[in-house]
């Protein structure tokens, strides 16, 4: 197969439910900015430059609080220090001769939550030399979609209701936990999410600030520590 027909077969596969879910995840987001008074062109450009939607909520309601310009790129850019690893894991996964190094620093810049999962459930089935030009048309197609959708949010805000946009916004954790769950084949990816499962709910409940943070490197080292046969 080609690389236009990677590219192809990587833009219907985001087509169907995964770019349902962000839809309706980014008009959930467009509304919320739009409560906040953002302007459409700052919002829709959130989506497609930051493409990450914690990051782009955290940015909202930095903003509508007033936090210093500086305070807020910098939460927003903590925010999104799970793709180093997310990254670090995927990038391996898409390498081959026929690609140049700047090829995948476009490929990482691309990279989300979605596109991530997405690939790590499908690269088992798609051929080395395809991985990179399919992960290129998913995620253009997600990215596009997503754009989209933030402004129909946006443009929609007054007729949703405030409960609504949130249960919009929080369908997309939901699907991503979904693809997580149908993409385990080995203990460690079973422990690791068995582990930030349980860890998740009491983080939050001791520190709620800090919850996700705590989650992640607790439940992460009690499934290392769990695994067998681990290095001492």
């Amino acid at each position: 197969m080609t690389g236009r027909s990677a590219v192809l077969q990587g833009a219907r596969e985001a087509a169907g439910v995964p770019a349902a879910v962000l839809v309706a995840g980014y008009i959930g987001f467009g509304a919320l900015a739009a409560g906040h008074g953002l302007p459409l062109p700052a919002v829709v450009a959130s989506t497609v430059a930051v493409w990450a939607l914690p990051a782009q909520l955290i940015l909202v309601e930095m903003y509508t609080v007033g936090a210093p310009l500086v305070a807020t790129v910098l939460a927003a850019m903590l925010s999104s220090a799970r793709f180093l690893p997310m990254t670090l894991t995927l990038m391996p996964m898409m390498r081959h001769a026929r690609y140049r190094g700047w090829h995948y620093l476009v490929a990482a810049q691309l990279l989300s939550l979605t596109g991530w999962a997405m690939a790590m459930a499908r690269f088992a089935d798609i051929e080395t030399a395809r991985r990179l030009p399919w992960f290129f048309g998913f995620t253009l197609v997600c990215i596009a979609a997503s754009a989209a959708a933030t402004a129909i949010g946006f443009a929609v805000a007054e007729a949703i209701t405030p409960l609504v946009k949130i249960g919009l916004v929080f369908l997309a954790p939901t699907y991503y936990l979904l693809i997580l769950l149908g993409s385990v084949r080995d203990r460690a990816t079973a422990y690791a999410l068995a582990c930030g499962a349980v860890a998740g709910p009491l983080a939050y409940l001791v520190a709620p600030e800090w919850g996700v943070l705590i989650a992640g490197l607790g439940g992460g080292t009690l499934a290392f520590l769990l695994l067998p046969g681990r290095r001492p």
